[in-house]
């Protein structure tokens, strides 16, 4: 019952500050049983595993409106202007940039903007197809195309007049500014197909899988590379350099790496990859380039032309009254938008909040509530909300069975007033400080 089990000395030579304030799950769960449960009481049997579910759903709901929120995160914005959102993230409750004084500024959510998914690819008649017109080989199976077409991965399939059913990349090559692709069958080890000699056809390149085919953040082609046995998860490049674009988690589009290989560790001239190298089963027709593509899409235009302007509200330090450039300018301007602090929106898609440009470089606090679930450390709950937990967990039990039907109505009302009582009670309301707030309400404004 939360009695101290520690000497003073204890606690000071500790870490664990504060933690008196708090009880655990397990203990709300132990008790509820011992005193809730049982022969002559008012739940005659439950389960434990039942309890422990429904003080789980108990601990999460009072942490969304009830209880404090002490969980925040601090970084510097990059230029990129976005920040990940916490593992644990699920609503926030305010963001706020930090000035040299320490001081929070807050920053208001923009909700005329977004960052959608950006438009596939398209074709000269703007549909959703990768196309290119090319002159076939029916010597080597290869196809030249009429220019550098970066997105064209190993793997993809192929249509296009004269073209078999079930034709894919099994190889491509980018140079002089065009890229030459090696058409296979499925398996991709080769097989000559009965390909006809023909120039401008046209060829329209898909994702095995169906789906459309989009423009990525950055894709990188590295020639070079060398694997020295045993090490067929690992290459090595001419120099740190040549491979200074290249980051982890990368796709890597080449016949000599099974399709769905990424980079997993870039070492100064060593690039380690998530599958080995195919052994010489396959002899790829070209020089061994390899096309590097980052996981993330290009940006939509939405978002581009978002972090890409400075925002009117940011424009003036206010030292003079030219903020006000003509009279009635600003006549009916939503107060939302006026102020200078910057504005942000999350984007649920991406699991990130973008920031307008004004906040590049500068600290940015994100104060966020979440469930209380996501350790065994976090699953407590604070003294006053110690009674709403048991009438929750109570009036869930009830809800859930066959028996005290009748008691259901009067749990209900209980536990209505046991988290308003709790709210208050954590609201942490103090008289002084009420004071002296409402002292500054009481001073003459001049006119």
């Amino acid at each position: 019952m939360g009695l101290i089990n520690t000497t003073q000395q204890e606690y000071y030579d500790g870490n664990d500050f504060g933690n008196y304030q708090f009880i655990s799950l397990t203990d709300i769960i132990n008790q509820f049983m011992m005193v809730y449960v049982g022969e002559d009481k008012i739940i005659p049997r439950v389960k434990r595993v039942d309890v422990a579910f429904h003080a789980q759903r108990a601990l999460a709901e009072l942490s969304f409106d009830t209880f404090k929120s002490c969980k925040a995160q601090e970084i510097t914005v990059p230029a990129t202007l976005q920040m990940t959102l916490p593992q644990d993230y699920v609503n926030y409750t305010k963001i706020s940039w930090v000035d040299s004084a320490g001081i929070k500024h807050l920053l208001y959510p923009i909700s005329k903007t977004s960052n959608p998914t950006p438009t596939p690819i398209l074709d000269a008649v703007k549909e959703f197809n990768l196309t290119a017109t090319a002159s076939i080989s029916s010597i080597n199976n290869f196809a030249v195309l009429d220019a550098e077409y970066k997105h064209i991965m190993v793997g993809m399939l192929v249509e296009g007049a004269g073209i078999p059913a079930g034709t894919y990349v099994g190889d491509t090559d980018n140079s002089g500014g065009i890229t030459r692709v090696h058409l296979t069958d499925a398996s991709l080890t080769g097989i000559t197909q009965s390909l006809t000699t023909a120039t401008g056809v046209k060829l329209t390149f898909k994702n095995a899988d169906g789906s459309l085919v989009f423009e990525r953040e950055s894709i990188h082609i590295i020639e070079g590379l060398t694997t020295t046995s045993p090490d067929f998860n690992k290459q090595t490049a001419t120099s740190a350099a040549a491979i200074s674009e290249i980051k982890v988690g990368m796709i890597v589009s080449s016949a000599n790496f099974p399709i769905g290989t990424v980079v997993t560790n870039v070492n100064e001239d060593e690039i380690f990859y998530s599958n080995n190298r195919i052994s010489s089963s396959f002899i790829s027709e070209f020089d061994g380039e390899i096309t590097f593509m980052s996981p993330e899409l290009k940006d939509s235009t939405s978002w581009s032309s978002y972090k890409s302007i400075s925002p009117s509200e940011n424009q003036e330090d206010y030292q003079d009254d030219t903020y006000w450039p003509a009279d009635g300018e600003r006549y009916g301007l939503d107060p939302q938008h006026a102020q200078a602090n910057g504005s942000f929106y999350i984007d649920c898609q991406s699991g990130k909040i973008h920031f307008s440009s004004n906040i590049s470089g500068k600290t940015v606090i994100l104060d966020y509530i979440s469930d209380s679930l996501g350790t065994d450390g976090e699953m407590q709950v604070h003294k006053f909300a110690e009674e709403a937990m048991y009438k929750c967990i109570a009036y869930a039990v009830l809800s859930a069975s066959t028996y005290g039907q009748a008691l259901i109505p009067r749990f209900k009302r209980e536990r209505f007033a046991e988290i308003r009582k709790a709210k208050l009670r954590l609201s942490n309301i103090k008289l002084e400080e009420i004071t002296q707030i409402l002292r500054g309400k009481s001073k003459q404004i001049k006119h």
